[in-house]
């Protein structure tokens, strides 16, 4: 039984993975498992790897194709890990990073998210300028990515990610639930994320229409943080 677990779904992005899963076997923290769910990919390359794939620590679950939000849900129910690392298929993490978030979430209860700061690689190079986090902050747009360490308690108490989600966000829907529920958040000084730029990515493909439904279902389903946001950001004025 290890402390922390690496959640890393795959859907058909197998070219990517073992550079993930190295990523996350690195660690500096040696305390950690890495499961990858296999969201059902279709591609050749991809199917056949997993079925081939071994590295130490890290096990494969096989699950048909239900969304991102459930396949995260599957390997963190699969987990017995204190803390879960959430880990896309093609985005890498650096070596202290995890070792750092842990000490972060041992010393101060109150905090239940830890992530870092970031940078880009692939189509375009470069810092990754995110806003920074603030509870007014994160109800118009998500500072936070999703290679961020949370208690697994945490996940149970909200529900896991909501597969309503199922155009992206889910994300940020996960992190306006632990907010609700009171936790702050701490971000690190280093640059410890990776992600992959790419034009195939979720975010970049979704619509406008999409992205209009998903900004509902935020407001739709966290509209008593949204409404004491407001209130707050009102009496200020």
């Amino acid at each position: 039984m290890s402390t922390v677990s690496v959640v890393i779904p795959c859907f058909n992005h197998g070219r990517y993975l073992a550079e993930a899963v190295d990523s996350a076997l690195d660690q500096t923290y040696e305390d950690l498992e890495v499961v990858v769910v296999n969201d059902g990919s279709t591609d050749p390359e991809t199917i056949q790897l997993l079925q081939e794939f071994s590295r130490p620590r890290t096990r494969i679950i096989h699950t048909p194709n239900k969304g991102l939000a459930a396949a995260r849900n599957t390997g963190i129910q699969a987990s017995s890990a204190a803390y879960i690392l959430p880990l896309d298929a093609d985005d890498l993490i650096g070596s202290t990073y995890v070792e750092q978030a842990v000490a972060i979430l041992e010393r101060q209860p109150e905090i239940g998210i830890v992530y870092c700061h970031a940078e880009k690689f692939g189509a375009m190079n470069g810092n990754w300028q995110l806003p920074a986090f603030s509870p007014a902050r994160i109800c118009i747009e998500n500072p936070i990515f999703c290679t961020a360490l949370f208690r697994k308690s945490d996940w149970e108490l909200v529900g896991g990610y909501k597969t309503y989600m199922k155009y992206g966000w889910e994300d940020w829907d996960f992190w306006l639930s632990l907010a609700e529920a009171g936790r702050q958040v701490f971000q690190l000084p280093e640059t410890l994320f990776k992600y992959r730029n790419s034009s195939q990515s979720m975010t970049n493909s979704m619509s406008y229409f999409k992205k209009f439904l998903m900004l509902s279902q935020l407001v739709l389903h966290h509209s008593g943080y949204y409404f004491n946001q407001s209130l707050r950001l009102l009496l200020r004025t």
